[in-house]
Parts: structure tokens; C-alpha cells; sequence
């Protein structure tokens, strides 16, 4: 297994986690194509979208089924909309070790503060890249919140759900 994916698989062994590395039969850059690949609702898909927040790197771990609201954002963390920008590719890179499409919610160079939106609550088993854009694993809502230190958070506006 690549590099990336040994990080990941580390990572959830340290924690105590029984969760499995699975390579897809191919590359799943979408929640759909993700859901689709494994047969689950594309709410289930725990996407891992990278911003800048005041200039700081932010990990937001959304349901596939929603569009991350950067005004919630905003307001949840006390800046300014001005203040949310999606990272480039590059930063990306940088923050997490992992390339756009298979970012992982661990497995980076060092903690990024995470976001965890509480529909992914909802789903008994969600699924998470584990650092290519081919490889996920399967985990839940309290496990995630447990191995990322994340916070859980209302991220989207269900107007605007995607799914």
C-alpha cells in the first residue's frame, strides 16, 4: 500500500480502531461516485474539504448529501465570510500530505482543527478516504469526532443540500 494509505491505516490502529483500508475498483474524487462504487447513500460519504479560516488550515468532514455553508463557517468560528476560502491544491498538499480527492480526516503531517458535520451522525457506518482518491474506510460518526479531535458542527444549510 502507498505511503499515504500506511499513514491512515497507522493512525486508526493507534486509536484502537478495527477499521478496514478498502481499494475501490476505481478512483472515487466525488461522494456520488464514492456511493456508488460502495452502495451506500451518498449522505454516508464523509467528504474531507480543506479551507483557509483566518489564514489557518480547517478539515471539514461533510456528509456527500450536503455543500458546505462558508457563512455557518463564518459565524461558527467568530471571522468573517471574507475569511473562509477553499485551499488550492497545493495547500492542501502541504496541510494534510494527502492530494485533493483522498484527503483523509488523519493521517496528516501534523493536527489540523476539524470540523465534523453532525448529519453524518445519522448514518450507522459512514466512509472516509484514506488517503487516495481509490482507498476509503468504513467508521462512524463518534469514531471520526474520537480520532480526528474533531468538533462536530452544523456546516451546511439543508436548503442547500446537494443530495
Amino acid at each position: 500500500m502507498h505511503e499515504r494509505v500506511e499513514r491512515v491505516r497507522a493512525v486508526l490502529r493507534a486509536y484502537g480502531s478495527t477499521a478496514d483500508v478498502v481499494e475501490l475498483p476505481a478512483p472515487a474524487p466525488t461522494a456520488a461516485t464514492a456511493a456508488a462504487q460502495l452502495g451506500c447513500p451518498v449522505g454516508a460519504i464523509a467528504n474531507s474539504l480543506v479551507f483557509t479560516a483566518d489564514g489557518a488550515p480547517l478539515l471539514v468532514l461533510t456528509s456527500g448529501a450536503h455543500r458546505v455553508d462558508t457563512r455557518l463557517l463564518a459565524r461558527l468560528l467568530g471571522v468573517g465570510r471574507k475569511k473562509i476560502r477553499h485551499a488550492d491544491p497545493a495547500y492542501v498538499l502541504t496541510v494534510t500530505g494527502q492530494e485533493v480527492g483522498g484527503v483523509a480526516p488523519v493521517g496528516h503531517p501534523a493536527p489540523v482543527r476539524t470540523l465534523i458535520d453532525t448529519t453524518l451522525a445519522e448514518y450507522d457506518h459512514v466512509w472516509a478516504s484514506a488517503g487516495l482518491a481509490h482507498t476509503v474506510f468504513r467508521t462512524s460518526f463518534r469514531e471520526l469526532v474520537d480520532l480526528t479531535g474533531g468538533e462536530p458542527a452544523v456546516v451546511a444549510d439543508e436548503r442547500n443540500a446537494s443530495a
